[in-house]
This record gives structure tokens, sequence and C-alpha cells, in this order.
């Protein structure tokens, strides 16, 4: 099946997630796209029952569409840390709990990684996973997948960024993603060579769908 081409037209994001739906804006922002929003159309979100960051961005942006009957962005992404077999991965936003309460969240990984003896950068390698989503009302979709290696630290740094943010330090950096602005994570407004996860799957996603929208 070919990848279809965003030309014109609303696109949803389909989230929730503020954070997220605040780095896809500024990712989108270059392109002459109107975007919305799950929360700004007061759609339901979806249980993701999926068992990959692909199902569940799947299952997200096909719901967004059907719902809309727009085109509609979904990500599902997550911190995959060696040390814990791949934890929490799918389940990085529920670690938080109901409350998002990331903070808690955080330390359960330290806690974790502090019972496996896991204490040195080496037995704390880990990477970000970001899958894209673009799914339109018909049922056509099309998949995009980034990653970004790093490593766990401890204390968090930064209150830049969301999620694990202040834990994750990029390889070869020495700024965690809590502390970047959203230049250094992303790269420059429509850059490709963004450095985090959602900016790499950006990436591929502009590059086929968007072209020369910007």
């Amino acid at each position: 099946m070919d990848v279809r081409r965003l030309t014109e037209g609303t696109l949803v994001v389909a989230s929730h997630n503020q954070g997220k739906v605040r780095e896809i804006r500024e990712l989108l922002a270059p392109f002459s796209i109107p975007v919305k929003s799950a929360g700004d159309l007061d759609l339901e979100e979806p249980e993701e029952t999926g068992d990959t960051f692909e199902a569940n961005a799947i299952l997200k942006a096909e719901a967004a569409a059907k719902a809309t009957g727009l085109p509609a962005l979904a990500d599902d992404s997550g911190l995959a840390i060696d040390a814990l077999d791949g934890d929490p991965g799918i389940y990085s936003a529920r670690w938080a709990g109901p409350e998002k309460d990331f903070p808690m969240a955080m330390r359960t990984v330290e806690e974790k990684l502090q019972a496996k003896g896991a204490l040195t950068p080496e037995g704390r390698t880990a990477r970000f996973v970001a899958v894209l989503c673009l799914a339109w009302p018909d049922g056509h979709h099309d998949l995009f997948r980034g990653e970004v290696e790093g490593q766990i630290v401890w204390p968090p740094r930064g209150e830049k960024g969301f999620g694990y943010d202040p834990v994750f330090l990029p390889e070869g950096e020495d700024k965690t993603f809590g502390e970047m602005t959203a230049d250094e994570k992303h790269g420059p407004r429509g850059d490709a060579c963004g450095l985090s996860h959602r900016a790499r799957a950006f990436a591929l996603f502009s590059e086929t769908c968007l072209g020369d929208n910007g």
C-alpha cells in the first residue's frame, strides 16, 4: 500500500497529553497545515490495548480519524530500559498512574534500577521510542518510528519537557531532555536532524507525507 501524502485540510493530533500535543504542534509549525488536538475536539481517549508502540499508535490515530472524518496523527512513545527488560516501554504513561505523577514514575524507575544493582552508566542504558501513525477515515494508515539511545541519570535534572525527560541523558550529550530547549531537543523548527525520538519519527513522516508543504 502506497504512503499517502497530506496536502490540505485540518490534521487532528490524536492525543490528550498536553506535552505531546505541544511538541507535535512545534514540529508542525513550519508547515501550512491547520491543527486540532483530540482535546480541542473533545474526543474520547480509546483504551490502549495494543502490545507494541505501533499497535497503540494505529489504535489512537484510527479512532480519531473515524470520529472526525479527518486525517489524524497519533504518537505512541515510551522509555525502554535495558536493565528492566525494556520496561516501562508501552506502559510508560501507566507507571505514572491516573494522576500522571511522573516524579513518582521516575522514582519507581530509580528504585527498580537500584534493586537490580544498576548503578553505573553502563548498567543504565535506555532508549526513548516514538511511533507516529497517520490514519485516514477510510482506514488507510502509515507508520514512522524514531529512537534515541541514552542512559538513566539520578537525580532528575531540568524542568523542561515532560514525562521522563529529566532522567534521560541522550548519548553524547551533557544535558538531559529535561534541561534542553525545544530547539535543542527537536532541532530548529522543520529541521530533519532533530535529536529526540519524536523529532526523528516526525522527520520520516514529514519527508514522506508533507514534502514541500513547509
